[in-house]
């Protein structure tokens, strides 16, 4: 089968998908430093809103800190009603999890959030442990053509994908044609659908350091050509749309259909634990249940899991959730009137801080951490080399004054990301 990178790495092979040498040789320097730094593996507990107590050890001696680490953009995962969901799903079984494959035995509880979950988002909803695994499972099916009708698709990655969907470039390629273009290139995608009878593009909705997809344009190359798409909106869950159904789902109205597939998380926004995939037919929902990997072999979300996103749907079909996506959009543009990004005036919760070099990101981000403000410091391979940068991720839950204190800081440090009306306040 042939495959095809356009990855510039002299040292992989032409026709290959994997580096891991290449990016462990290249990446060790900075993750021993972060590590050396306190920045990785930390540990911690949560106390209220966006705080937690760093370390271990009796709670009186460790200090708390300001956390715009976690992606619970909403700021769900301490939730009453979350937590209380878990608790009584455990209670209600007496039990954790069954370990058995998911076509033999199956929660109750499990077939409620899925038919939830369904009614929500318009859409079939299959939840996985992990949006990892929802991806394993899918993309081997998509690759084989079993969506595409019996025609295998040349499959086009996003440059930027994320790992998660990355990571299964060599399975996908032994099955067809694999190409990747640059981030959010709707010209050479164009081109590809015209020289290509059937065409799968992969991509994220929101990009987890930044950014998102241009949905419309890519519903319109698939109004067009035909167009398969499999969008990733792990990061773009929850924070759009009347009922949580984010970033992407949002922008289709009012069916899938069948040639987009949506995956999407169930921790980040939605405040839970797991993933999902949005499917549009139910022809391609029991192609899934028996033959997507993770399914056929593996367990199901547990109990806990299941049970904290139940609690989150109810939070989900109240006005709750608009009251939480307001205050959002409200933090967001207080960060955007203090500190400039390339990400500056969108409405997601996610902001880039780039520096360039790695040692001085781990410096800043190590000083930050200092003054009380636990932020993500990024570097190959999640960035390229020479675009470290500080990640920030902006929820509901932080309050007005921490916001601005965390701008205050990285504006000593970051002179040059001074916004231009500097100064402004928002309100709670």
């Amino acid at each position: 089968m042939q495959q095809r990178s356009s990855l510039p790495n002299g040292d992989r092979p032409s026709g290959h998908f994997r580096n891991t040498a290449y990016v462990i040789k290249k990446s060790s320097p900075y993750f021993d430093s972060a590590h050396a730094a306190g920045l990785m593996g930390v540990h911690g507990r949560s106390t209220t809103g966006r705080g937690f107590v760093l370390g271990t050890g009796p709670l009186e001696s460790r200090p708390e800190l300001v956390d715009f680490v976690r992606c619970s953009y909403l700021g769900l995962d301490n939730h009453p009603m979350i937590v209380a969901g878990a608790i009584e799903a455990i209670e209600a079984h007496r039990s954790l999890h069954w370990s058995c494959a998911r076509t033999r035995l199956n929660f109750d509880l499990l077939s409620e959030l899925e038919a939830t979950l369904s009614e929500m988002f318009s859409a079939r909803v299959i939840a996985f442990s992990t949006v990892m695994l929802a991806n394993l499972g899918a993309l081997p099916l998509l690759a084989s053509g079993q969506l595409t009708g019996g025609k295998k698709p040349i499959v086009v990655f996003d440059r930027t994908a994320h790992i998660s969907l990355a990571y299964h470039k060599p399975v996908v390629a032994d099955e067809t044609l694999v190409e990747t273009i640059s981030h959010n290139d709707i010209g050479s995608l164009e081109r590809i659908c015209r020289e290509h009878p059937v065409v799968a593009y992969v991509c994220d909705g929101v990009y987890s350091m930044g950014g998102n997809s241009p949905i419309m344009e890519l519903r319109r190359l698939q109004d067009r050509y035909g167009l398969f798409l499999y969008i990733d909106d792990a990061h773009g869950i929850s924070i759009f749309g009347r009922q949580g159904e984010g970033f992407a789902r949002s922008q289709f109205s009012p069916v899938l259909g069948d040639r987009t597939i949506i995956a999407a998380s169930l921790a980040k926004g939605f405040g839970a634990s797991g993933g999902m995939l949005m499917l549009g037919t139910a022809e391609q929902e029991r192609l899934f249940r028996r033959f997507s990997i993770p399914y056929s072999f593996s367990v199901a979300p547990n109990l806990a899991a299941v049970g904290a996103a139940l609690g989150s749907c109810k939070i989900h079909r109240s006005a709750e959730l608009g009251e939480r996506q307001q205050r959002l959009t409200k933090r967001i543009e207080l960060f955007d009137r203090r500190v400039a990004t390339a990400e500056q005036g969108n409405s997601l919760p996610i902001r880039m801080i780039v520096i360039g070099s790695e040692a001085k990101a781990i410096s800043i981000a190590r000083e930050l951490l200092d003054a009380g403000f636990y932020t993500s410091v990024t570097f190959f391979p999640t960035v390229p080399q020479g675009r470290a940068g500080i990640r920030v991720c902006i929820t509901a839950d932080h309050e007005v004054h921490e916001i601005e204190q965390l701008c205050e800081h990285i504006l000593q440090r970051v002179p040059g990301a001074t916004a231009e009306n500097d100064g402004a306040t928002a309100s709670a």
